[in-house]
């Protein structure tokens, strides 16, 4: 039961080439941002080599929620206070080109459903009305829910639909990505641990681990808090009871009903938030037993749990990736801490690294800088 159930859609056999010689760029993680910057550098002309301690999507791209979400993890109007409102557009328009890019690769592991964020409280309302004007007055789409279907009317105090939005197969979706980044000539080395970036034979280094970039680079592990996600999944039900991705209170919860008629459940991390601050893979009574208590108590639902599993993510200081050169550090990249929000950005994270390392680089990486962190 203590497995993802993304995992189990069966490992896809990754053929590929061995390196003759030397890369050009080394890739570390095996998630979606690392085989996103690999396969764009392979189809840019360079040789990679991509190192995964485990097996590709068997980190936090394979035990996510598999929401695929537009902006980050702040609301809109937040990000328009802190960022400023053209950093903010840029950013939340950059985040909805790469879900349609990522409705390009992924095949059917993409749905564009939408999403809804639903308020749990008056005071959530009134913070969901206010981004929802915000986006509206920056001509995002963006629709307002007022009347929710039972269970969640007994519950929840209207809702924001973001259209753009989707929900993935998270594994399935990465895994066909390292089939592409393959055949594009990338060797992917899995099971392959890298203790020290000075083992590594490379003109350039991204580091492309989200969460799980403990020992690499000690500033990187001051600025990235390792941070447990914890989710669950039941038995198909015989009635489908959500069509798209939902998520409440912050997003500290969400659930999402997948096309064989599971509910895939998680969150409720503020339970004990000490002790989500982790890089410990494992599932506690306390999260699980809320988890649970909303499936049962909330949504009504009977059905038995089949699944439990913890992913592990980075967070960071200002709730933004940290994607681009580490100062100081000639050949030296970084592509992580998402937040929470590593489907969508990672992939555009990892594209726009191995943009900029073929001489290419984009304005929005400006964003994400990790000199604001690193430096």
């Amino acid at each position: 039961m203590a497995s993802s159930y993304w995992l189990e859609d069966g490992h896809t056999e990754l053929r590929f080439r061995a390196l003759a010689g030397r890369p050009d760029v080394v890739v570390i993680g095996g998630g979606v941002t690392g085989c996103a910057c690999a396969l764009a550098l392979a189809r840019g002309g360079l040789s990679v080599r991509l190192h995964e301690a485990r097996r590709v999507a068997s980190g936090a791209s394979g035990r996510n929620g598999g929401f695929a979400l537009r902006g980050g993890a702040a609301p809109y109007d937040v990000a328009r206070s802190d960022l400023g409102v053209e950093r903010a557009k840029r950013l939340w328009g950059l985040s909805e080109r790469f879900i349609d890019r990522l409705e390009e690769l992924a095949g059917d592991a993409f749905r564009r459903t939408g999403s809804l964020r639903l308020a749990a409280d008056e005071a959530e309302r009134d913070a969901l009305l206010a981004e929802r004007d915000a986006l509206a007055a920056d001509r995002f789409a963006v629709e307002w829910v007022e009347t929710l279907e039972p269970p969640l009317a007994d519950h929840f105090f209207g809702a924001i639909c973001h259209p753009r939005d989707g929900s993935i197969h998270p594994a399935r979706w990465v895994r066909r990505l390292a089939v592409l980044a393959a055949g594009e000539g990338v060797e992917l080395r899995e099971e392959s641990r890298v203790e020290s970036l000075s083992e590594l034979e490379a003109s350039e280094v991204v580091i492309a681990t989200d969460g799980y970039t403990r020992g690499l680079l000690p500033a990187l592990d001051a600025a990235v808090r390792p941070t447990r996600g914890q989710v669950v999944a039941t038995e198909p039900l015989s009635t489908r009871l959500f069509d798209r991705p939902h998520y409440a209170r912050g997003g500290y919860d969400y659930w999402q009903q997948t096309p064989d008629g599971r509910l895939v459940i998680g969150g409720w991390r503020d339970a004990s938030l000490e002790t989500e601050y982790t890089s410990e893979e494992a599932t506690t009574p306390v999260i699980q037993s809320r988890i649970e208590s909303f499936l049962r108590d909330v949504l009504r639902v009977r059905a038995p749990v089949t699944h439990r599993w913890a992913g592990i993510f980075g967070m960071t200081a200002d709730r933004l990736p940290l994607a681009g050169r580490v100062p100081g550090r000639e050949g030296l990249w970084v592509a992580c801490g998402y937040s929470g929000h590593g489907n969508v950005l990672g992939l555009a994270c990892g594209e726009l690294v191995a943009a900029s390392i073929l001489g290419e680089p984009a304005d929005e990486l400006e964003v994400f800088d990790p000199g604001r962190a690193l430096g």
